[in-house]
């Protein structure tokens, strides 16, 4: 019964992201037989790793589920259709067997078995079918996809089983406990370390290089309360010539662009392999269905001029007067979703100096220039206090549609303030009921 569950669970949906995008993958998928021959050479280790990003973009993560279960808790949006499993995000009010919540642990799962067999078997290869740099690089790359997922999981859930190998067998991920929070945080740096080692310091906005690593490690430090060390790093994109906040605020997505200098870090598509926001955002007219669409409070806020802004680009309204978010709109819908941008860059440096004596005035400089490229007027502010609410409210309306706000809550202590999330319980998902029922190792999180 276990083996079924599982060969359910992981394996089902892994084959049918397979079958979709066969051209990214020839890596054998998570819990099955072992797949020693598929990477064995740089032809192959780079089809692999392209089933890295692939497994980044899907459905499940970024294109679209680990986002929306994100972004749905932080008070802005209301739920669109009839299918209210999902309006449990919105209310924060979560049940273990809520789907989409299984949904988000099987695709970063997947993610990170999919850059195991990257980080376990191109090391390996023979330097008569790679060389030592395009090693390093696919490696590293790897790792940081690695990283990610795992700082991903500790958002979501807490400290969770670490597994750094790939799965060869049904039995394979079964019997590991979780680690702690600490631990898990301990192993997103060392693969950021890792990655930074073995990665150029060149400009690539849709893989990793060592500027991506640079980036995650300013927002992992910033999660540790490590000013001085978010700050460097989130100064290094910023002094880097190939980033800046363009303008108006629309040009970093509006009109089909991709790949500006505000993107640090973005996912690609196709017609063949869309991204899934689209038809969620989108109203009937447009050809969506708005799953979820704008609170009336956010339209009022965002609107106004004192408040939002150039990002009123954000929303849209349709001919019957519903409002609904712009940020994915392109047909076919081959929309980026965005992991890194440089705007994160400036807001982690502000909230990084306004912890440290002697450099609020530099904090408040770096919130100038994200409202400045936003159409807002510059603040003067010289309290610790005030400068930190002003760097949390534009750091909401500036990432309004991108799954930040929830976790800046979470982790300053503001969510019962803001959103009256009073038990600490429910700042965490629950750990699914579906991978609770096939390893006994797995423990629920408290409250569940």
């Amino acid at each position: 019964m276990k083996a079924k569950y599982i060969y359910q669970i992981v394996l089902i949906p892994f084959l049918g992201a397979l079958l979709s995008c066969s051209k990214f993958l020839n890596v054998e998928p998570k819990d099955n037989t072992s797949d020693a021959v598929t990477i064995v050479d740089e032809t192959s280790a780079n089809t692999a790793l392209n089933g890295v990003y692939e497994a980044l973009a899907s459905a499940g993560y970024y294109g679209q589920t680990f986002q929306f279960t994100t972004y749905l808790r932080g008070g802005d949006l209301e739920w669109g259709d009839s299918r209210t499993v999902n309006r449990e995000f919105i209310q924060r009010d979560v049940r273990a067997d809520n789907e989409e919540v299984n949904n988000v642990w099987v695709a970063i799962y997947r993610t990170i078995n999919r850059a195991n067999h990257v980080i376990k078997k191109v090391p390996a290869l023979p330097d008569d079918v790679i060389n030592d740099t395009k090693r390093d690089q696919i490696t590293g790359e790897a790792y940081f996809i690695r990283a990610l997922a795992y700082f991903d999981l500790a958002r979501v859930w807490g400290g969770v089983q670490l597994i750094l190998e790939p799965t060869e067998s049904l039995d394979a991920s079964k019997g590991i406990p979780r680690s702690s929070l600490q631990d898990t945080y301990a192993q997103v740096l060392s693969d950021l370390n890792e990655a930074e080692q073995r990665l150029p310091e060149t400009t690539n906005r849709v893989r990793a290089t060592k500027k991506t690593v640079w980036a995650l490690k300013a927002r992992y430090y910033l999660y540790q309360q490590q000013w001085a060390e978010a700050e460097n790093y989130a100064t290094k994109l910023i002094d880097d010539s190939q980033y800046e906040l363009i303008k108006p605020y629309s040009s970093w997505f509006a009109n089909n662009v991709v790949g500006t200098r505000e993107s640090i870090l973005e996912t690609t598509y196709n017609a063949a392999n869309p991204n899934n926001h689209r038809t969620a955002w989108q109203p009937p007219a447009n050809g969506g269905v708005r799953r979820w669409y704008p609170s009336d409070a956010f339209i009022q806020q965002i609107t106004d001029p004192a408040i939002g802004g150039g990002r009123k680009a954000l929303v849209a309204q349709s001919n019957d007067g519903s409002w609904y978010g712009n940020l994915y709109y392109r047909t076919p819908a081959v929309d980026p979703s965005y992991i890194l941008r440089i705007a994160e860059m400036y807001l982690i440096r502000a909230e990084a100096r306004a912890h440290q004596a002697g450099k609020r005035s530099l904090a408040l400089a770096d919130l100038n220039a994200v409202r400045d490229r936003a159409e807002l007027l510059p603040l003067a502010l010289s309290d610790e206090q005030e400068l930190l609410l002003a760097i949390e409210k534009e750091k909401h309306y500036e990432f309004a549609f991108e799954p930040h706000y929830w976790f800046d809550l979470v982790r300053t202590g503001r969510v019962g303030a803001v959103l009256n999330v009073t038990d600490p319980n429910k700042y965490v998902l629950p750990i699914p009921i579906a991978q609770l029922l096939v390893d006994p190792a797995l423990t629920p999180n408290p409250g569940y």
